[in-house]
């Protein structure tokens, strides 16, 4: 066997990407299906964050015509570690937006839609108007369609933010916590977790009708009783479905992979935050906020009426 070969001092050293475990590898995207998903985006101009964030199910998802409109453009104001979103000024919010949102919904045969944005710092509210006028346009015209919303934290403006939101009535308010409150400086470092915790806590006391669900990566450096804590803040907020997946490092320039979790890591991860009253939880390598969202909603609609009745005795 030959001896590794020691680059001379000086020399540059190239980033090694770190290996994926068998058990987060996936295939390519060929199929008709997410062609088809792809040039209706590019068609009415919106964004997605499957493709913007790099998403490994984005074969999967959009093969079954089901993808995550990402409003707001898709240039975001923060620099989030973790995030392969691009960073910049944004451009001005695009007023015929929420139509083509409604437009993709219809074409796409959507019956739960997942609506998310970059964070737009810069705007007087935050983006949360832009959210308000897609929810009213998507009632309109696919009324039977599910509304998911997955929010920024709308930065020293939440408490409006949240009520013009909540007013607009979607059916499951999401906001991700994304990590343990001791990375947040280095992972992310624009937000505050328990801001993040109060918003998602204002949501559930302003409409406890509406679904509150929030997510977390791994691998990043936590470690388990932190993570614990973390669903156990998540319970004190009265979130109702926990999501928890592999974080992926997108670039070499973004935050590193410290660990990549095991199956059975998060399948005792998964028993813990059940045995802790979530109403609904999903947790593998390659679970994403928005993954199976739709069949995830019905799970969770079943799931509260299955609990009435047994409140009901």
């Amino acid at each position: 066997m030959n001896a590794p070969v020691t680059p001379p001092a000086g020399s540059p050293q190239v980033p090694q990407r770190q290996r994926k475990p068998d058990w987060i590898r996936v295939k390519a995207p060929t199929s008709k299906g997410y062609a088809d998903t792809r040039n209706l985006m590019r068609s009415l101009g919106l964004a997605t964050v499957c493709e913007e964030a790099a998403c490994p199910n984005i074969g999967e998802c959009w093969t079954k015509k089901h993808a995550t409109v990402m409003i707001l453009g898709d240039t975001c104001t923060r620099a989030c570690a973790f995030c392969n979103v691009k960073t910049g000024m944004p451009r001005a919010v695009d007023p015929l937006e929420p139509e083509h949102v409604a437009v993709a919904a219809a074409e796409l045969g959507l019956e739960h839609i997942v609506v998310t944005s970059v964070d737009r710092d810069d705007l007087p509210d935050g983006g949360a108007s832009q959210f308000v006028k897609v929810i009213q346009a998507l009632r309109r015209n696919t009324p039977s369609t599910t509304i998911e919303i997955l929010t920024p934290d709308f930065r020293n403006k939440s408490e409006a933010a949240v009520s013009a939101i909540v007013e607009a009535g979607p059916d499951v308010y999401n906001h991700n916590l994304e990590t343990v409150p001791r990375l947040y400086p280095t992972i992310r470092p624009g937000a505050r977790y328990y801001a993040s915790l109060r918003l998602l806590e204002s949501v559930k006391r302003q409409a406890p009708h509406i679904f509150t669900k929030s997510g977390v990566m791994v691998g990043l450096g936590e470690e388990r009783l932190e993570v614990h804590q973390v669903m156990d803040d998540m319970r004190s907020a009265g979130i109702d479905f926990l999501t928890m997946g592999q974080y992926l490092q997108p670039t070499p320039r973004h935050a590193k992979v410290q660990e990549f979790v095991s199956p059975q890591a998060f399948a005792a991860y998964a028993a813990i935050a059940r045995a802790k009253g979530f109403l609904l939880v999903a947790a593998s390598p390659l679970t994403r906020s928005s993954y199976h969202a739709g069949d995830d909603f019905r799970k969770m609609q079943a799931a509260r009426q299955a609990q009435l009745e047994k409140a009901r005795g």
